[in-house]
């Protein structure tokens, strides 16, 4: 079979599951999601070694240990994936909600009700978490889910997906409101991309360039997601030791992940007592630091930083740092630079904070915060689709209401319209 009857095979299959799970009851849909993460548990063994895998094979394509790092399973990480589903069903099931209700003059009661999307298309890169967690907020939701990894975590892929639906099957589900596409050729994701009539939405997780060939060639609704040029602003009267932790925090912990931060602004009258002492924490950890001319006056061993570098989510222990002269040149900075991901204040100022609050474009706005705290498992999600960088239909990290619809439905006692 060539790579598009493949796919198209693999559409049709979801598009005649997606019939059956949107009829599941909320106690069905919950012990699925309950037994996959008793599945993921004892099976860790299984997933490391075949994580392994990719890993070394991610090394000997000489991948940044960034990437790496995303691309790694442990047993931690397989815990919090198994929690995840158990979150997941722990949440109210948002299908059949009434979400308001109304009567007008003439009689007619009408509700609007949230029902699923159907079909959804998940394109992602480097992180097998996200297969489990796509799989978990598609079935709650009502719809079924086609997944296309990244070859980078094929092998990693394959076996989630193998195991969850081995847990479909013992419970006498239909395993087919799984499907994987578990071919690394890209020809395959064009393929996916242009069955409009079988797929109700698509989803890409990645970088810019896999974002943005979605975005130019699906002939499907698409969710822009994922990319992350994050900025944390440090106020004239900030407190230096939160600021610290905050920017730590939110570059050094995972700087391979989408809500790190890739730019730090600090306000003119505090650079020369703070820029030293976080460029030294930040050169300690690891990260090189490119700055402004007016931080090279201050810290020596900043490297020049040029335009690209402010537009640039690095996803690695790089960053970018500028002065600034007042919170508006901040805002006006990260409106022109930011993806419109997260960014943060830090400041003893509660005007500069509902300020920066008010006129950022972003899904999400922090103050006295880090950025790393955009995640659908933080928010109280459960955990994550994606985290929407768009102003359409959903915005910010997305949950199971995210990947649901709606449908009037209308009552009535004989009216007909004059």
């Amino acid at each position: 079979m060539d790579l598009r009857g493949l796919v198209l095979e693999k559409a049709i299959k979801a598009k005649l599951a997606s019939r059956k799970i949107e009829k599941l009851d909320t106690d069905t849909k919950n012990k699925i999601l309950v037994e996959m993460a008793k599945d993921l548990d004892e099976n860790k063994e299984l997933l490391i070694n075949e994580n392994k895998k990719d890993i070394e094979n991610a090394k000997s394509q000489g991948l940044s240990n960034a990437l790496i790092d995303r691309l790694m399973l442990n047993e931690k990480r397989i815990s919090d994936m198994a929690l995840g589903l158990r979150k997941i069903a722990e949440l109210n099931d948002p299908i059949g909600e009434a979400i308001k209700m109304w009567k007008r003059p003439n009689g007619l009661e009408i509700t609007q009700v949230r029902v699923p999307l159907g079909v959804i298309g998940i394109i992602y890169e480097a992180r097998p978490n996200v297969t489990s967690d796509a799989v978990g907020l598609c079935l709650k939701s009502g719809n079924a889910v086609i997944l296309k990894g990244g070859s980078e975590a094929i092998n990693s892929n394959k076996i989630i997906v193998e195991l969850l639906r081995k847990t479909l099957e013992r419970l006498k589900q239909t395993p087919e409101i799984i499907q994987f596409i578990d071919v690394a050729d890209r020809e395959a994701t064009f393929h996916l991309l242009k069955l409009n009539g079988y797929i109700d939405c698509l989803i890409p997780r990645g970088g810019h360039s896999l974002i943005n060939f979605v975005l130019q060639n699906s002939s499907i609704p698409v969710i822009e997601t994922g990319v992350g040029n994050c900025h944390v602003y440090v106020d004239y009267n900030a407190d230096f030791n939160m600021a610290e932790k905050i920017i730590i925090n939110a570059k050094v912990q995972r700087p391979a992940v989408c809500n790190a931060i890739e730019n730090l602004l600090v306000h003119s009258s505090i650079a020369k007592e703070f820029m030293p002492i976080i460029c030294g924490k930040l050169k300690d950890c690891g990260v090189e630091i490119r700055g402004c001319e007016r931080t090279r006056k201050i810290v020596d061993y900043v490297l020049p930083a040029n335009e690209e570098d402010y537009k640039t989510e690095y996803l690695d222990l790089v960053i970018a740092v500028k002065i600034v002269d007042s919170v508006e040149e901040a805002i006006e900075h990260i409106n022109k630079y930011g993806t419109r991901h997260s960014e943060a204040i830090i400041t003893n100022d509660y005007s500069n904070a509902r300020k920066f609050q008010r006129e950022i474009d972003a899904a999400v706005v922090y103050v006295n915060a880090s950025t790393r705290f955009t995640d659908g498992f933080e928010f109280g999600f459960g955990a994550e689709i994606g985290i929407s960088t768009q102003k359409l239909h959903v915005r910010g990290p997305m949950g199971l209401e995210a990947l649901t619809s709606i449908k009037y439905v209308v009552n009535g006692s004989g009216q007909i319209r004059l």
